[in-house]
């Protein structure tokens, strides 16, 4: 197990380089860095010359970039262009988006994986075909339409709900935004779950196990639950990357200033050095969590074994 660990980390390092060099490739390069420094009006040549000098954007792309990563190794992810430094940004950002994807993640295991287990247990029956329509119609509906739906009906009209969620966003203020953030999320998990247990169901260790007259509580947690939830596990360990960098949306609906308004404010001021310090750390999230979930496979199943 050890060596495998350290076999991914090595892995991690150079999909790590390419990740961050392809979107510091794509925010310096395919724009304009300093166009966003002088407003609606194009900057003149000298102002832009004296920002580019100031912000290093004057050497060669690859000379930038390796400086850039030299400042992030010691905890530097710069300064934006209005003087506050990102990581300060971060900071202030990263608790908030932690939260609402713990909230959101909840939500997936709680719900998507109870649905999908009932689902599972009593495929073709009222309950399954409901829940199937129910998940459709969720996958269906756009994430703003159900965030907004939900902020007019809790927080407008019956008020059960602060329509926009305050700075210091406790995690009684996230359980609406999480479950709009979850929403697609959780339908997904509970067709996967559903699908992967009925399989399972079928296969001869579950049949060997019913035979020898184990309890049927023991045959589903044991032998049925533990191996149906591999897929789910690949799913939820991706998507929580994917949860904190696409929960743009969502934020913006609820005022929460978190890593998805950031990014949004970054993106609108075309404020490179908040964009890419951002996306570099959401890169390391994905890989921490992508091993993460190759290391449960062999607590799901005792098969799995890594030298």
């Amino acid at each position: 197990m050890g060596r495998y660990v350290v076999r991914r980390l090595l892995q991690m390092i150079p999909v790590f380089i390419g990740a961050t060099l392809l979107i510091f490739l794509m925010v310096n390069v395919l724009g304009d860095p300093v166009a966003g420094l002088c407003g609606d009006k194009a900057c003149d040549p000298a102002t832009a010359a004296r920002l580019k000098h100031e912000f290093g954007l004057d050497q060669p792309v690859l000379q930038q970039y390796a400086t850039y990563m030299g400042h992030v190794f010691t905890g530097d992810f710069g300064t934006a262009f209005n003087g506050e430094r990102v990581i300060d940004l971060m900071g202030s950002a990263f608790p908030v988006t932690v939260r609402l994807t713990i909230v959101a993640v909840l939500f997936e295991i709680v719900l998507g994986l109870g649905l999908g287990v009932l689902t599972g247990l009593r495929r073709g029956r009222l309950l399954d075909t409901a829940v199937l329509l129910l998940t459709l119609v969720v996958i269906s509906v756009p994430t703003f339409v159900t965030g907004l739906l939900l902020q007019l009906l809790l927080g407008v009209e019956w008020r059960w709900i602060s329509p926009s969620v305050s700075p210091q966003a406790a995690f009684g203020e996230l359980i609406v935004p999480g479950l709009v953030l979850a929403s697609v999320s959780l339908a997904y998990v509970t067709r996967l779950t559903r699908t992967s247990l009925a399989e399972n169901l079928r296969a001869d260790y579950v049949r060997t196990a019913v035979a020898k007259g184990l309890p049927r509580r023991r045959v589903i947690i044991r032998h049925l639950l533990r191996n149906s939830l591999i897929p789910v596990v690949t799913f939820i360990g991706t998507d929580i990357g994917a949860l904190m960098g696409g929960a743009i949306v969502t934020e913006r609906i609820f005022n929460i200033h978190g890593v998805g308004y950031q990014l949004y404010q970054g993106i609108l001021r075309q404020n490179t050095q908040t964009v890419v310090g951002f996306v570099t750390v959401l890169v390391l999230v994905f890989l921490a969590a992508n091993l993460l979930v190759d290391l449960l496979y062999a607590v799901l199943d005792p098969r799995i074994r890594y030298a």
